[in-house]
């Protein structure tokens, strides 16, 4: 990795810093409008940030998520989210979400506003969708008519994307994609390019320059990373402990079977004398 003066996005303060704060409120315009595809007659040209504490019922499971919650000048709602680790039930939780953001909604039925639900992802989401980028809306089965207009949901999910060089981006949404998995080890020579062709992001990059971070903020962030990278240190000797239980309880089974000690050795990876101690187990 080369190094780089620029923060890693993906974290809840510096996703904050770019598109949870009036300050920067163009950037997640410019984003929501990139995403969705807004054209002259839909674009979006203001919003309203609205506090995301209106859920505290989902808070105590949401430790790896961070959201940003806004309005556009019509009354349409959009939640953009964060996602570091895949929760389980994570589609259900995301309709769940939405549907409580369109509920909260006050006036008429007839008045109640769409809801969009735009999520980035550190992690696998659809592991049998091949693409980076999915939309999501209810549509009629026999004709794909689109009817119920309530809910669109849009889903990135980063480790799909394989672009790791800017001369290889040929879109904006790839841009942003870019910007979220390769911020940390983007080079000034690559943010020149990125910002001859997209300036806005230039100025998403310009938040993640840590050179501008007030001491006791970089800390925090610092901070935060030790727990993430702690947190994952866990999960991963989780899993790799699980591995091992799993060849041990082969190696058994096929002890129990007469297969041979070196036979098992090969199959499972499990060193010899381990297996030795099995048997007598």
């Amino acid at each position: 990795m080369s190094f780089s003066k620029f923060l890693d996005p993906k974290l809840d303060l510096t996703f904050k810093k770019i598109f949870g704060t009036e300050k920067n409120s163009s950037i997640l315009i410019h984003f929501l409008n990139d995403i969705l595809g807004c054209t002259e007659v839909n674009v979006i040209q203001e919003i309203e940030f609205i506090n995301t504490a209106l859920n505290p019922e989902f808070a105590s499971e949401r430790q790896s998520i961070v959201d940003v919650l806004c309005q556009d000048s019509v009354g349409n709602r959009f939640v953009v989210e964060m996602q570091l680790a895949r929760d389980k039930g994570f589609e259900k939780r995301a309709q769940a979400y939405a549907g409580k953001v369109y509920s909260r909604q006050s006036g008429r039925y007839n008045d109640l506003k769409k809801v969009f639900f735009i999520a980035i992802s550190n992690c696998i989401l659809f592991p049998k969708k091949s693409n980076y980028i999915s939309t999501h809306t209810i549509r009629d089965d026999e004709t794909n008519e689109h009817d119920l207009q309530g809910f669109q949901f849009v889903f990135i999910e980063l480790p799909k994307f394989k672009k790791d060089k800017v001369e290889q981006l040929t879109n904006i949404v790839e841009r942003w994609c870019f910007f979220f998995k390769y911020a940390e080890e983007t080079t000034e020579k690559d943010l020149e390019k990125i910002a001859k062709e997209a300036p806005i992001i230039k100025q998403a990059y310009d938040e993640l320059d840590k050179y501008h971070w007030l001491e006791k903020d970089l800390a925090v962030y610092e901070d935060r990373m030790d727990i993430l990278q702690k947190e994952e240190g866990i999960f991963e000797q989780k899993f790799d402990d699980g591995k091992i239980e799993g060849k041990i309880e082969v190696a058994k089974n096929l002890l129990k079977a007469g297969v041979s000690v070196d036979l098992i050795a090969e199959s499972t990876g499990l060193p010899i004398d381990e297996i030795e101690k099995l048997k007598s187990n």
